[in-house]
């Protein structure tokens, strides 16, 4: 398990943080992370377990380039299902709380729902329709383990458990959803991978086949996964005090660094010079 606070550090950064785009001088917050259980690695990624405590007047805006995945996040005031957001996502934290969130594999938001992801984006609904899980039995275990120290560990450990028993009747995951699993992991970890034709002939699927087969389970086509993927990975490297910005935009296959300005600054509202002095 890791653990990164407001001061956007952990001591070795992951891939998960690097969606997360921190405001380094905001210390009012903490997320301890978790893997899944060995046998819930098709249906799920990772635990995020946020805990804040901002002081009275003010607020915390959390800004998250998300990952082509839903989310199942119980907090201590709400209980929801949230689809994939195609833009930039924004949490407003104010006072004290906590949320314990799993992060799912791209197959499972099909598996929860029963119908198509794509009727998900940009939206969620409480946890207590979706009908494929006990929402609002697991809503009150996961409340009564973490309010009483929801910083505590054994507190974490015992949610993640909860949670994780109410998505194993889900398994295992169908062989369609095994593809699209594949499929994505391959966007995310190549970074070389820039073309939509190129993840077509890797995978051997035309490209309408892949558009029905992406937007049934993500929501989202192909062209946003790689446009995410590229962003994400523009977002971590700007953190670093030594990068370039014409080099980055090279490295992420932009035709200069014009295009790669107007394109970070679309996606998050800031330009890649004003991200990159938050970290100097």
């Amino acid at each position: 398990m890791t653990t990164s606070t407001g001061a956007g550090r952990t001591a070795a950064r992951d891939d998960i943080e690097r969606a997360h785009l921190v405001d380094p001088t905001d210390h009012t917050w903490s997320i301890a992370r978790a893997s899944v259980s060995p046998d819930l690695t098709d249906l799920a990624r990772r635990f995020w377990i946020p805990v804040w405590d901002v002081p009275e007047g003010r607020d915390s805006v959390q800004r998250v380039l998300q990952y082509p995945v839903c989310l199942v996040v119980v907090s201590d005031t709400y209980a929801r299902f949230y689809g994939v957001v195609s833009g930039l996502s924004h949490t407003m934290l104010t006072g004290r709380g906590w949320a314990v969130g799993l992060m799912l594999q791209p197959a499972a938001g099909h598996l929860l729902t029963g119908e198509p992801v794509r009727r998900m984006t940009d939206r969620y609904v409480d946890l207590s329709t979706v009908t494929t899980i006990d929402g609002p039995g697991l809503t009150r275990r996961v409340r009564s383990l973490m309010r009483p120290d929801p910083r505590s560990p054994a507190a974490h450990a015992d949610a993640r458990e909860v949670v994780e028993d109410a998505l194993r009747p889900l398994l295992p995951v169908d062989d369609e959803g095994l593809i699209v699993n594949a499929i994505i992991e391959d966007v995310e970890t190549s970074p070389e991978l820039l073309r939509v034709d190129d993840l077509c002939a890797r995978f051997d699927i035309n490209e309408r086949t892949l558009q029905r087969l992406l937007h049934k389970r993500i929501g989202l086509g192909p062209k946003w996964l790689i446009r995410r993927r590229r962003l994400q990975e523009a977002a971590d490297r700007l953190r670093d005090s030594e990068a370039e910005l014409a080099g980055i935009a090279v490295d992420l296959g932009y035709a200069d660094q014009a295009h790669f300005t107007r394109d970070f600054r679309k996606a998050t509202g800031m330009t890649p010079g004003e991200f990159a002095a938050r970290f100097r």
